[in-house]
């Protein structure tokens, strides 16, 4: 059985942090490494991480360099053939690691991720997501589709690809997601649920505002072009046309009409003409 690292990065978020352990050993995998990298919190994070530390392979509570800083130095202090990190305010569903370990052998140069279950904690409602569908028509170089918590690879597809980006703050996974394809790693979605991913008022991406989104431009300039760049910003300040677009589109599938008409195509052909229609559908995505 291959062995699985997982690693937590953790700060101030000791309300999350239990559950998101609990998930993790719950799976009750034999061959399980995992790592906790907890940025100094002062909180009762290592109240909770002292609770079970003798079922951790490792732990640290000291001030680094970010998220992606963590996840780095555990990633490369890992011994498993498969790897992943699980963030402090996330968790795993029942038997992912069984169900992931499976479709891996030791020397894949491959990406395995799933669905994630898209819980709002304030409303209290959940729904699902739909990566295997984005992920049959978009090309991960336009558009962010995977979800990071139900993401794993291999040791070898880290060693080729290197580390996260940690000048980085909100993009270090897209980015490192499209180094791996132009690297030739096999990206392989799966129809199935593996994580939870939680929205909460402390939410990361939820909480970048400006900061994220110029972030976000500078993968599109960096990867593609400053024109594309400049279409995502645009795309940006007609957010409420673009969800108009899909809410017609969405009247349009019932009615069995989406082959054959788009309502995004007259925003594409009026603002975006200049990129093409897959760089568009990427971008409306995001």
């Amino acid at each position: 059985m291959l062995k699985i690292s997982i690693i937590t990065p953790s700060y101030n978020q000791g309300q999350y942090l239990e559950e998101t352990i609990q998930s993790v050993l719950d799976q009750k995998y034999p061959n399980l490494e995992y790592i906790i990298m907890d940025g100094g919190s002062t909180d009762n994070s290592v109240e909770i991480i002292k609770k079970y530390e003798s079922q951790l392979d490792h732990w640290v509570s000291k001030p680094d360099g970010g998220q992606s800083d963590a996840i780095n130095k555990g990633f490369n202090m890992a011994t498993g053939d498969i790897l992943a990190w699980l963030n402090s305010d996330d968790y795993y569903t029942p038997g992912t690691l069984h169900e992931v370990s499976g479709m891996f052998a030791r020397d894949d140069l491959k990406i395995v991720f799933g669905e994630c279950a898209l819980y709002n904690e304030k409303s209290g409602k959940t729904k699902s997501s739909t990566v295997f569908e984005f992920a049959q028509s978009h090309k991960i170089e336009y558009s962010d589709y995977i979800i990071q918590p139900s993401c794993f690879w291999t040791k070898k597809t880290w060693e080729l690809v290197g580390d996260l980006d940690e000048k980085l703050i909100y993009t270090f996974d897209w980015d490192w997601y499209i180094r791996a394809k132009r690297a030739g790693v096999q990206f392989h979605p799966v129809d199935k649920t593996f994580s939870v991913y939680r929205y909460h008022d402390q939410h990361k991406t939820g909480t970048g505002g400006d900061e994220r989104e110029l972030e976000l431009a500078s993968i599109y300039k960096q990867y593609h072009s400053e024109l594309l760049s400049q279409k995502y910003l645009l795309r940006r300040t007609m957010q409420n046309k673009i969800l108009r677009a899909n809410g017609m589109n969405s009247i349009l599938s019932k009615l069995r009409l989406n082959g054959s008409m788009d309502a995004r195509k007259h925003l594409y052909r009026k603002h975006f003409s200049e990129i093409t229609w897959e760089e568009f559908l990427g971008i409306a995505r995001m």
